[in-house]
């Protein structure tokens, strides 16, 4: 084991046993279904109440809920976030779990009814039902690089649409200069928006995780703007235990689709994950097959064995992040014959 990553480790398993102490202490669930306005809270035994989505309302749910409970809401985008970290930074334990997950649940009951009421009471009862993950508040920094990947996504959005109508103006064979002029000038402020972004992203990264970036750019193939959608995705890789969640996460694990000899489906990619990471990862993989030893010797293996190349560079996307993980909980630079147990 390298120097300090003996101390690495341990933080995480106290982490995870700090995660075990604070759930057996559970006694009380309370499910929120979230809006723009107002959130409803069902509580295990059915009680139920409306709050504003303010400062007020958040009070007012202090009052509602007894110690010793676990709050659970849906990822709603922008509405769920204040809340979440009121009543974290108040001590309340909070869970902010996949609407995909709830709405499955839901299904699952055969529920006809479908009201904020309802809705909150299946959240609170999903909570009783699974294992759900403890939220964690984020810090400034972290708070700020995610706005401003939001921001990011949106202007790329924005400039592959003004490229597709400048080709389209242009397909017209006669395109007005006036549209044409306005279009490019649209262009230009937008790439000079985005490399701002990025130049911003990549200060406040190396900010609080500078030798975190360096270690994850020693990957032969791992990108500077991978390596830094990895770290603020993932919270410096606090967020995950191992490297089997990371990946799942990234939405790059098989699903297998079999039932008795009727149904024999390919097996895929779950793609129910972040798609920027797994894009860009993908891209890394065309590099990382070429100058990675590991990843290289994954690719030409499932290769010979007459996969499709496209399934050989999921797996080294799949390796990258395992070795990406194993090196941010080292705290070691890339070794490429560095055997590690933490993936």
């Amino acid at each position: 084991m390298r120097p300090g990553s003996r101390f690495k480790v341990d933080e995480t398993k106290v982490a995870v046993l700090s995660k075990f102490k604070v759930m057996n202490k559970i006694k009380h669930f309370y499910g929120v279904d979230i809006s723009k306005s107002f959130f409803d809270v069902v509580d295990q035994e059915g009680k139920h109440d409306q709050f504003s989505n303010d400062l007020k309302g958040f009070k007012g749910l202090l009052k509602f809920i007894q110690k010793d409970s676990l709050v659970v809401m849906e990822a709603t985008g922008y509405y769920h976030y204040r809340l979440a970290q009121y009543l974290y930074e108040k001590g309340i334990t909070v869970s902010v779990v996949n609407p995909l997950s709830v709405k499955r649940f839901i299904q699952m009951k055969l529920s006809k009814i479908k009201t904020d009421k309802s809705d909150a009471k299946a959240i609170c009862e999903y909570a009783q039902a699974t294992k759900v993950p403890l939220y964690t508040a984020r810090n400034a920094v972290q708070a700020e690089c995610l706005q401003l990947l939001s921001l990011q996504d949106l202007y790329l959005k924005q400039r592959t649409a003004l490229k597709n109508k400048v080709h389209g103006e242009k397909a017209l064979g006669t395109p007005s200069k006036t549209v044409t002029r306005s279009l490019n000038r649209s262009l230009k402020q937008l790439e000079k928006e985005l490399a701002q972004i990025e130049a911003k992203l990549e200060a406040l990264v190396k900010e609080t995780q500078e030798e975190q970036l360096e270690h994850l750019t020693s990957i032969p193939g791992m990108g500077k703007k991978t390596a830094m959608l990895l770290i603020v995705l993932t919270d410096g890789f606090t967020s995950f235990e191992n490297a089997r969640q990371l990946c799942c996460f990234t939405g790059i694990t098989p699903t297998i689709r079999q039932s008795g000899t009727s149904v024999r489906g390919r097996s895929r990619i779950s793609k129910v994950g972040n798609r920027k990471l797994r894009n860009l990862l993908f891209m890394c993989s065309f590099t990382a097959c070429k100058t990675n030893k590991a990843c290289r010797e994954i690719y030409e293996r499932i290769v010979a064995k007459g996969k499709s190349k496209k399934l050989a560079l999921i797996a080294v996307c799949n390796k990258l992040l395992k070795q990406a993980f194993a090196i941010a909980k080292s705290g070691t630079f890339y070794q490429e014959n560095y055997m590690s147990k933490l993936a």
